[in-house]
């Protein structure tokens, strides 16, 4: 028994040292890319090199130090899993956002662009597909750090609760260098010359919005064992906010405080959303050690 003791706690200490070499080296290589970003042009300097390169950041950390103490890629959730939970994992980000705006627009807080263009329907459809799958190329850079390995290595450690509250608080900081001092918290409203809303306002949504999807992603990402949902998330709630509904709305006086990932609403539905899933949260395999 005491033999046993003595290996749960040497692989507890494995654990930990795991997850800080991962935070280190992903800080060491985000670095560079805040740098970058910061003063070179903004997250879409150089084509979106820049930002595609920070995006995938975590991932290469998270590979260097899985081959660092296991000398294998193996373990990090590259199994496909059961599907529905890969179709429930692109229609959530879909669903959470379509009624935050179709809200937006019939309350008048926004309202849809007058110039909409005919093939509307069938560029949705087409970008349904293909502009979530471009999406995934970035996504997946962030997944594979974030949900393939700091993820289920805490939850090893500790409560469902703490893992998201320890990963959803270390994802949000990761940002923040970009809404401090780069062009990420702009907007597609200010893009246009619009509204751009404080910076203190726009990190308090974001944050909010995204300690709320962080939990929605960890659940679909443990209860599948499969690193593919996380990507899958990750990439429709960027492309169907930033890409689809947040260039239709045009701004009626507060838009902008309202909608996208930095204004209020958002950040309501990414933590009603999440705290339906962390209701869930007994039906999760239990991997702690």
């Amino acid at each position: 028994m005491e033999h046993s003791g003595r290996a749960v706690q040497e692989q507890i200490q494995n654990v930990r040292k795991e997850i800080v070499t991962f935070l280190i080296i992903t800080l060491a290589l985000s670095t560079i890319f805040y740098v970058l970003i910061i003063f070179g042009g903004g997250t879409l300097a150089q084509g979106g090199l820049y930002g595609l390169g920070l995006m995938w950041c975590p991932g290469v950390a998270a590979l260097i130090t899985r081959l660092i103490y296991h000398r294998s890629l193996r373990g990090m959730g590259w199994g496909w899993g059961k599907t529905r939970y890969q179709i429930l994992s692109y229609l959530t980000p879909l669903l959470y956002s379509l009624v935050v705006y179709i809200l937006v627009w019939l309350s008048g807080l926004g309202r849809i662009i007058e110039d909409l263009p005919s093939n509307l329907i069938i560029n949705l459809l087409i970008g349904a597909v293909v502009g979530v799958l471009g999406s995934c190329v970035s996504a997946l850079g962030e997944e594979i750090g974030w949900r393939g390995l700091l993820v289920p290595q805490l939850a090893k450690l500790t409560t469902f609760t703490k893992t998201c509250l320890i990963s959803g608080a270390l994802w949000t900081v990761w940002h923040y260098p970009l809404i401090l001092f780069s062009d990420y918290q702009s907007g597609i409203l200010a893009d246009y010359g619009g509204e751009r809303v404080p910076v203190w306002f726009a990190l308090i949504c974001f944050t909010i919005m995204v300690l709320g999807i962080n939990i929605t992603i960890n659940w679909l990402r443990l209860k599948s064992g499969s690193l593919w949902t996380a990507m899958f998330f990750h990439a429709a709630h960027n492309y169907y906010v930033q890409r689809v509904f947040d260039p239709l709305t045009a701004d009626t006086g507060i838009t902008a405080y309202i909608i996208g990932e930095f204004g209020v609403a958002l950040a309501l539905a990414g933590l009603i959303v999440g705290w339906l899933f962390w209701r869930k949260r007994a039906r999760l395999p239990n991997v702690q050690l």
